[in-house]
């Protein structure tokens, strides 16, 4: 029987890793991750100074300041990112915005500024990204969804989220059955409960913390690097038969 070289599966040497949403939470730990696994991190999110301070940190590591609702700054972000090394081999559609409100109060101006961030960016970036991947005939793209993607968020009022991961779900399928036999794989990671910005208040919240313990089968929130391998398995070579799916890191919530 051959040897079994397994150790190489999860590397990303010398791959440059666009990664939006970097500046704080699943975004700026996804970047950390990349670069130890050998990759060249892109990072992008609007706050300019935790992404310098982020790169301090990953040699290499390149910061691109940027809001990805702008058309402009995301033809700007993608130019830079594909200057790095003439390519961009993974991208980690990572930005996302909540903000839970009785959905008969919902505002058109509030469900627009949800959709820009949680979908409409995602769907241009994946488009001018995916262009140069299937040039390239290779590539990986990793969308954040959450398990609201899969489920209802009751009682919780959230519809625009829900809608929008939903969404991205759906353009996961889509996207990877449509250019998988052109060398780019599109999947999606769908987080369960994890302690970052967004979901602070929840974590802060005797009553909530109870609510995750109380519906997760695995009894807690998750652990930063529980998100880990899932995100290194869907970016790396070690999934290269792996397209359209949605890998849920949950502790067991939406298989209930």
């Amino acid at each position: 029987m051959p040897d079994l070289a397994v150790d190489h599966l999860f590397r990303l040497d010398g791959k440059v890793a666009l990664v939006t949403g970097a500046s704080s939470g699943l975004g700026e730990r996804f970047a950390r991750v990349l670069h130890a696994a050998g990759a060249i991190p892109v990072v992008t999110a609007r706050r300019a100074d935790r992404l310098d301070a982020l790169v301090a940190d990953l040699p290499g590591a390149v910061a691109v300041p940027c809001d990805i609702t702008d058309e402009d700054d995301l033809h700007r972000l993608v130019t830079v990112a594909e200057e790095v090394r003439g390519r961009i081999d993974v991208l980690v559609n990572n930005a996302g915005v909540t903000d839970p409100v009785p959905s008969e109060d919902e505002t058109p101006e509030h469900y627009r500024r949800i959709m820009d961030v949680n979908l409409d960016a995602v769907v241009r970036l994946s488009q001018l990204v995916g262009r140069r991947m299937l040039d390239a005939g290779a590539g990986s793209i990793v969308n954040v969804a959450s398990i609201f993607g899969t489920v209802a968020s009751s009682p919780i009022n959230e519809a625009s989220y829900v809608a929008s991961k939903h969404a991205v779900v759906g353009l996961t399928r889509q996207l990877g059955t449509e250019w998988i036999r052109r060398g780019v794989r599109v999947n999606a990671l769908a987080p369960g409960w994890f302690r970052t910005e967004m979901a602070e208040v929840m974590f802060n919240d005797p009553a909530s913390i109870e609510y995750v313990r109380r519906n997760t089968p695995a009894g807690r929130g998750g652990e930063p690097h529980e998100l880990d391998g899932a995100l290194l398995f869907l970016a790396s070579d070690a999934s290269t038969y792996v397209t359209g799916h949605v890998l849920a890191v949950d502790g067991g919530w939406t298989a209930r």
